[in-house]
């Protein structure tokens, strides 16, 4: 399978890096835990954003690659809610 990923994603990827080097420069520059703390939980809150995304784009396309041919597509459901409990 021939996985594609939106430009979508990407962007919301690159800012989410943005964000990471937002947050080394605030240590660098000795900024109180509770800033780094805050821009820290940021980050995660968009990379669970991402995650869910990933996973809502690629269950879709498999689902509908799985109807084609005549599969079940409750195994697809199954994994795609245990990614997403994995990655919490």
């Amino acid at each position: 399978m021939d996985y594609h990923y939106s430009d979508e994603i990407k962007a919301r990827l690159r800012r989410i890096e943005g964000q990471v080097r937002g947050v080394l420069r605030l240590m660098e520059e000795g900024k109180p835990c509770k800033d780094v703390v805050s821009q820290l939980s940021a980050v995660r809150n968009a990379s669970d954003k991402a995650i869910a995304q990933i996973v809502a784009e690629n269950l879709q396309q498999c689902i509908l690659e799985e109807q084609t041919t005549g599969e079940d597509t409750g195994k697809l459901v199954k994994q795609a809610v245990e990614l997403l409990v994995k990655s919490r």
